[in-house]
């Protein structure tokens, strides 16, 4: 029998789901978890390669190896073109790339007991912002990392759409909808007509009024809020010993950007660093910075600024501390800082909803629902900010991880089941 599911293959974490009868459901991939984080750990100590939360604890509990975390953020930049060194051999980010969605194959034909030969991928609506070209490149990249790994038939479906298929199942009545859908890597809107009715339909182009989406997501944010307040204490943004200049930024801009990381782990940059630090003004800071990139502990000073993200969602401050070889780091970390990092990542996003609703040719107060889904909707700023921007609709928080997923398998289901 030819099984049919849906991909979401996400920055952060992914997600595959079958639906029969119009039921969806997720599987589970790891542990009897329907959620994997999408993380690869290529361990130098037993030759064994992990995925998920096995990659992210041996890499957190020190085994020696690489961590590779937020794949998709590759897909239609460079990087994709870049190869990256595992012990001895140069490994292609698109062969990282085929590695994680063939596992993730795998687990769903153990889980289902057969080969899965059609799939329905989910895609954000942009990729690469303000480049079509890319955009398509990255789609085309995904397609063949996916069809490499022996899918047949592989279709794509924006991922706010697959989350209003998922909501949709519960609707009573015809609602105007717009879908907020931020990741880990982009943040994409959807206006959208659902109804018990239009639910039964294959075909949904006529109630998909408008899509939009801008390329910052939850990985941005850990960014942003590393950049604002934890490479200060690297020695970012300070002067040299002359006051001519400040230091260098790139190797700051590195190591708070997860898929660049791995870029400062050579002679070149340390001694570029050792460099940095003999000229400076404040040469202790930037001997963190060697500190930190000497030992390669870049990847686990993310983990802990993500940690510090997390906990602001739900606490006006929040304790940073991280130990590195030699050197702590410690500082209190506010909401209010939080949200100032964040300022222009806001007014960025605000103006994508507000171009969505102008394609669709409709004003603020006529949406009727909210359907919030993927994990940085539940950021404070952005919680304030929908509040401000349609005060009367009704807020849906969907399973933040997993409606996606749903969606894709209920489309799934539709286009090649009938």
């Amino acid at each position: 029998m030819t099984l049919t599911c849906g991909l979401d293959f996400g920055t952060s974490n992914s997600t595959m789901g079958v639906a029969a009868n119009g039921v969806p459901q997720l599987l589970a991939l790891e542990d009897g978890r329907q959620t994997i984080p999408s993380a690869i750990f290529f361990s130098f100590e037993d030759d064994v390669t992990y995925f998920g939360r096995k990659a992210l604890s041996e890499y957190v509990t020190g085994a020696d190896g690489r961590i590779m975390r937020a794949l998709k953020s590759v897909l239609g930049t460079s990087l994709i073109n870049d190869r990256t060194r595992i012990k001895k051999h140069q490994v292609a980010f698109t062969d990282i790339l085929g590695l994680f969605i063939a596992e993730l194959k795998q687990r769903a034909e153990t889980a289902l007991d057969g080969q899965i030969e059609q799939v329905v991928v989910g895609r954000p609506v942009r990729f690469v912002d303000d480049d079509d070209k890319a955009d398509a490149e990255a789609q085309d990249q995904l397609e063949a990392a996916v069809r490499k790994q022996g899918y047949r038939h592989v279709e794509f479906q924006f991922e706010p759409i697959a989350a209003a298929l998922d909501y949709e199942r519960s609707v009573t009545r015809e609602e105007l909808a717009l879908v907020v859908d931020l990741g880990g890597g982009t943040s994409d809107f959807t206006v959208i007509r659902v109804s018990p009715e239009r639910a039964r339909a294959t075909a949904r182009a006529q109630d998909i009024l408008a899509t939009a989406g801008v390329h910052i997501g939850g990985t941005d944010f850990d960014r942003l809020l590393s950049m604002g307040k934890i490479m200060p204490m690297l020695g970012y943004q300070t002067e040299t010993a002359d006051h001519k200049r400040v230091l260098p930024s790139a190797p700051y801009y590195d190591l708070a950007t997860w898929h660049r990381i791995n870029r400062l782990y050579n002679p070149k940059t340390l001694a570029e660093l050792r460099s940095t630090r003999n000229e400076a003004k404040h040469p202790e800071l930037v001997e963190r910075m060697i500190d930190i990139v000497e030992n390669r502990l870049g990847h686990r000073l993310g983990a802990s600024v993500e940690e510090a993200k997390i906990g602001l969602s739900d606490a006006e401050q929040v304790r940073f501390a991280f130990a590195a070889h030699e050197h702590d780091l410690e500082t209190e970390i506010t909401r209010a800082d939080f949200d100032a990092v964040l300022e222009n990542s806001v007014a960025r996003i605000k103006a994508t909803i507000d171009a969505t609703l102008q394609l669709a040719d409709v004003e603020a107060p006529a949406i009727e629902t909210l359907i919030l889904t993927g994990g940085s909707t539940l950021v404070p700023a952005i919680v304030t900010a929908l509040a401000v921007m349609f005060p009367t609709a009704q807020t849906v928080r969907t399973d933040v991880l997993g409606s996606v997923g749903l969606g894709l398998a209920l489309d799934a289901s539709r286009r090649f089941q009938g």
